[in-house]
């Protein structure tokens, strides 16, 4: 039997505040256990919760940003349920009245289409502490400094039907955020949780299958392989003629499988009514608006742009506006260089590969704009060939000053002088008449083998600096005569 594969995610998403949704407390990551949670994260008896606005403007932000519904009146509520990193036996979360409704977010893919997400809902609450297994021997430590940083839990409709989809969702939500200013979208410090549901059905059935969730996957790579995994599980299991029970499942990324963590709560389980220290938040078009404003030019209309303004593929300006960083460098580089095509290349080509190698980011990058501008400007105008530019870059990567110095303390300039390109080329036709005479006697099939010992002769001999493009024009002629 084929199956087909019905996916939705929720992405926890922590708001870059300064402090925490409901406290003063500070929201930052990495201090020292339990320093960063007051008596309200704790839920100390007397202790009030306050919103911090800020994290309301950052959710308004983010449905604007997917042209979601924006929920002028929401209601916090209370979640309960008993965990050792939640002090308060109870999340105070949005169930009725979510702050972002619905929208609709277009996924660009690797195939240049775009695909379609629903999203339901985003709705705001505090994120729990955090339970610390390998501090101490057979014991579990709890963190609680992380207890009250705001959350946007983001869900989607069961739209995705491949990893590929839901990887490449998380990537542009990634990019969407970052964006926006309102997450570092850091995974691999849990600022961006993925939570998976997936099921199984025979293809051709509209009915959905019996659902599993995986909790907490920290990485794109590991939710490609979770989802991979997780499918053969329920296949194997469906194909024996059992059962999918619907249950929580956490992804060990050692062992690249999942396993049972607790039977699947349902909504009514956790007696969700309205919290009563916090009152509605009601706001108005005035206000909405006010926020809209505060929106950057965001990823897909940047990427149609580019391809636009620049002539650029879908691909490259899907690449180029992935992060806000890459594509501000993109523009540096073309405002500098007056060469859009040729600089996506170099930034796509070897800066990227070089970043990749010293696993920099491109603010780290040592080339600035300019000298990557240099660089291009000098390949332009045929002063380079690509092989000497390669070696160019290697001297703006270390550090030798600009594409101009580099070629003139390595000597790199382009051979584009006729004269010295033909005395080169004759010089090497006078000294291989045999080989002359075979190119002669050739078909055009074995005569472009054949050309390839004389280019490489003349290469030799110009250290590599002949202009590629006059060098076959003066070869052919000379050769074909």
């Amino acid at each position: 039997m084929k199956w087909e594969v019905v996916m939705g995610l929720e992405v926890h998403l922590q708001l870059a505040t300064k402090s925490k949704i409901f406290s003063g407390a500070a929201n930052r990551f990495g201090a020292e256990p339990n320093i960063q949670a007051c008596a309200i994260d704790l839920g100390m008896p007397g202790m009030l919760p306050v919103l911090n606005e800020q994290a309301l403007q950052y959710a308004v932000m983010f449905g604007l940003g997917v042209g979601a519904a924006i929920g002028k009146r929401s209601v916090f509520d209370r979640k309960n349920y008993f965990y050792p990193d939640s002090p308060k036996g109870y999340q105070v979360s949005q169930f009725f009245e979510p702050i972002v409704g619905e929208g609709l977010f277009d996924v660009p893919m690797s195939d240049g289409s775009l695909y379609p997400v629903r999203i339901t809902r985003a709705h705001l609450e505090e994120d729990a502490g955090k339970s610390v297994h390998d501090a101490f021997a057979d014991q579990t430590g709890i963190d609680l400094n992380r207890a009250g940083t705001p959350l946007l839990e983001i869900v989607t409709e069961p739209d995705f039907r491949t990893a590929e989809q839901a990887v490449a969702y998380l990537k542009a939500l990634h990019s969407l955020v970052t964006y926006l200013g309102i997450s570092d979208g850091n995974m691999a410090e849990g600022s961006m949780r993925c939570d998976i549901n997936i099921s199984l059905r025979p293809e051709g059935t509209d009915e959905l299958g019996t659902r599993t969730e995986i909790k907490n996957v920290n990485s794109f790579r590991f939710v490609e392989r979770a989802i991979e995994v997780e499918v053969e599980r329920q296949q194997d299991i469906l194909e024996d003629g059992g059962r999918i029970i619907q249950e929580t499942r956490l992804y060990d990324a050692d062992k690249n499988e999942t396993r049972s963590m607790r039977s699947k709560e349902v909504a009514n389980d956790y007696r969700y009514f309205p919290e009563p220290d916090l009152l509605p938040i009601v706001i108005d078009d005035d206000y909405i608006e006010s926020i809209r404003e505060l929106l950057p030019e965001l990823p897909g209309p940047k990427r149609g742009r580019f391809v636009d303004q620049y002539g650029l593929g879908d691909y490259d300006a899907a690449l180029l506006v992935s992060a806000r960083p890459m594509a501000d460098y993109f523009e540096a580089t073309v405002a500098a260089s007056n060469e859009a095509k040729l600089s996506a290349n170099w930034i796509l080509g070897d800066l990227s590969a070089a970043m990749n190698r010293d696993e920099l980011s491109i603010e780290e990058c040592p080339v600035a704009p300019e000298l990557l501008a240099g660089l291009v400007k000098r390949v332009a105008d045929n002063t380079l060939s690509s092989k000497l530019a390669k070696q160019v870059f290697e001297g703006l990567w270390q550090g030798e000053g600009s594409a101009d110095d580099i070629i003139e303390s390595r000597g790199l300039k382009q051979v584009s002088d006729s004269g010295a390109l033909e005395a080169m080329v004759d010089e090497v036709i006078a000294n291989n008449p045999a080989q002359v005479e075979q190119y002669r006697a050739a078909d055009d099939g074995k005569r472009k083998k054949l050309s390839g010992f004389f280019v490489g002769q003349i290469m030799k001999a110009s250290k590599g600096q002949a202009n590629p493009q006059m060098l076959n024009e003066l070869l052919s002629r000379k050769l074909d005569s």
